[in-house]
């Protein structure tokens, strides 16, 4: 077989392959069942939703100060001299006690000075009897001049009754007498006593010292009683009473002063006690004065200059909500999940924002669901899928 006849012999037999596949895959696609046409499902949008809880809430105003004491004096002396005693605890943030003795100043000279006072005040006592007894009997001797009783008119003359000078030692005793007084109220100087529970802040004397009146020899502060300046809005002064600057005689509403010190979150009571009276002129916010009693009855303790956070107790309101801030979108609309799944917009009054909750108080049921989740296109009565948030609307 030539090489012409094998070539038209391979040709014959793809040309029947092809054609056999072809009328195979002609056969195949027109036994196809023909497919149906249907309309794309809807994808539903899923939102996380919180279940509301009405209840009574206190509105809390918060605010952020530094700890003042109450009493921060000088301790000066009222007399010079020595200083020969020091009490151990007048160093720098040493304690002490109401009347204890913090400094003595040397007394020698001021003893001296009451004994010669004491001297002289009965040495007048003693003339001040002396010119009684000379006037009674001055008196005694113009009366038995007068033979004739009855001639007798009124008291003898003044001179005769010694008067000037029983008024010039009088006045000699009454000027002895303090002169003593002062004497005995500049020894009792020499010993410096605390005025209050308190600390040093700052000592600037020693043993041996020569000290002088006005002289300041240390810094002390009461630990009795801390006040914390808290500057606030003027808004935010409705909801709480300041006595003297809102209306009513009641005592000032309660706060709470938190701080972390040592280590530790620390909690002390406090009051809301005054104001300034007056707003910032740079801020136009007003101090609002907080008292705590015994700042340093803890461990640790308020201490002076200590930057603490205060949560204001204010007035309370009845079937509130609370809601996390998210929540609220612009205009304080929520999104209220009704029936059927259905979003439905809900216009709310909104009494404050305390952090990051919203304090709604009305406009809310109890037990509705509200939407946290953000949402880039959202329209009432748009139908969604829940999942309930772990957070509920309780604070």
């Amino acid at each position: 077989m030539n090489n012409k006849k094998r070539a038209l012999i391979h040709f014959s037999i793809t040309a029947v392959l092809i054609t056999l596949g072809i009328l195979g895959m002609l056969k195949l696609k027109a036994s196809k069942p023909p497919m149906k046409k249907s309309a794309p499902t809807a994808s539903i949008t899923v939102v996380r939703t919180i279940t509301v809880k009405t209840f009574s809430q206190s509105v809390i105003i918060s605010g952020e100060g530094t700890v003042y004491p109450l009493q921060e004096i000088n301790m000066v002396p009222q007399v010079d001299g020595k200083v020969i005693y020091i009490v151990p605890s007048l160093i720098n943030g040493g304690s002490f006690k109401k009347s204890d003795i913090l400094l003595e100043i040397e007394p020698a000279d001021y003893q001296l000075a009451v004994t010669l006072a004491e001297a002289r005040v009965k040495g007048s006592e003693s003339n001040l009897k002396i010119i009684k007894e000379e006037a009674a009997a001055a008196q005694e001797e113009w009366r038995l001049h007068f033979v004739d009783k009855s001639k007798i008119k009124g008291d003898p003359p003044p001179l005769v009754a010694k008067e000037p000078q029983m008024a010039a030692v009088q006045a000699k005793l009454a000027a002895d007498r303090a002169n003593l007084s002062q004497a005995i109220l500049n020894l009792e100087r020499t010993k410096l006593k605390a005025p209050f529970n308190g600390r040093v802040s700052q000592e600037n004397v020693d043993v041996g010292q020569y000290v002088s009146p006005g002289q300041s020899l240390a810094a002390l502060y009461s630990t009795e009683t801390a006040e914390i300046i808290l500057p606030l809005e003027d808004e935010d002064i409705f909801w709480f009473h300041v006595p003297g600057f809102t209306p009513g005689n009641y005592p000032g509403s309660y706060a709470k002063v938190r701080s972390r010190i040592a280590g530790r979150e620390m909690i002390w009571s406090g009051q809301v006690v005054r104001s300034e009276g007056k707003l910032d002129e740079r801020t136009r916010m007003v101090n609002v004065v907080i008292r705590v009693k015994n700042p340093y009855s803890t461990k640790p303790p308020l201490a002076a200059g200590l930057f603490v956070t205060v949560d204001i107790k204010g007035r309370t309101l009845f079937n509130s909500a609370l809601i996390p801030r998210p929540a609220l979108r612009q205009g304080d609309i929520v999104w209220v999940v009704k029936n059927e799944n259905k979003i439905s917009f809900r216009k709310v009054e909104v009494a404050r924002i305390q952090g990051d909750k919203a304090l709604i108080k009305s406009g809310l049921k109890d037990g509705e669901a509200v939407v946290v989740s953000p949402l880039k296109a959202v329209s009432e009565g748009m139908v969604v899928r829940v999942s309930l948030a772990e957070e509920e609307g309780r604070p």
